[in-house]
């Protein structure tokens, strides 16, 4: 009981997790400012999302690669090369978003994380819609692409799916990467909860 690992082992050993727990806090309020205002739970909550902000986008690369197989498979290959296109380059954009938000220090808050998480979930439905697209062959959203794959329009529901889905997606995108700048730009503030 003499030799120090003894009196380790009792109370000093949870106040040490509580340390390196602490430790580890500060060091990711160090990187976000505007974690530092937020409790704990909001911590971890935000940075889960920065996290899910990044694998959507690795698994959105992943299906557009794996739908590129797919392509001259389809009935207006012009619009499934579309698709490709669109689920690799939205999931780079997400994977350049999540590693920003998760490796470089900003004041995105949790309001803004949880926004441009759903701008990921609003993308998978744009770009399952653009796939089905090249069955569909709708030419109102997509009038350029229709027009050089000679598509000749489908159904009204099917115009309708790709019409709302894209302008969702749309939207949600621009809102997001405004916030993610907006996050980046925007000095930390001293006090208060105001939280973008």
């Amino acid at each position: 009981m003499t030799d120090g690992s003894a009196a380790r082992s009792g109370v000093e050993e949870p106040l040490e997790q509580s340390v390196r727990f602490t430790g580890a806090t500060e060091a990711v309020a160090g990187r976000c400012p505007a974690a530092a205002r937020t409790s704990t739970q909001e911590l971890m909550k935000t940075q889960n999302r920065c996290r899910q902000i990044l694998i959507h986008g690795l698994l959105l690369v992943l299906a557009g690669l794996l739908f590129g197989f797919v392509v001259p498979h389809t009935p207006h290959p012009r619009l499934a090369l579309g698709a490709h296109v669109k689920f690799v380059t939205n999931g780079l954009v997400f994977i350049v978003m999540g590693l920003l938000l998760l490796k470089v220090p900003h004041n995105v808050g949790p309001r803004s994380t949880a926004v441009m998480l759903l701008a990921t979930w609003l993308t998978w439905v744009m770009a399952f819609s653009e796939a089905a697209n090249a069955w569909w062959g709708t030419t109102q959203m997509l009038p350029i692409a229709a027009a050089q794959a000679k598509a000749s329009g489908g159904a009204a529901w099917q115009e309708m799916v790709v019409k709302l889905t894209h302008i969702a997606a749309g939207l949600s995108l621009v809102i997001a990467w405004g916030l993610l700048v907006a996050g980046f730009v925007r000095k930390p503030t001293v006090a208060g909860d105001a939280d973008a």
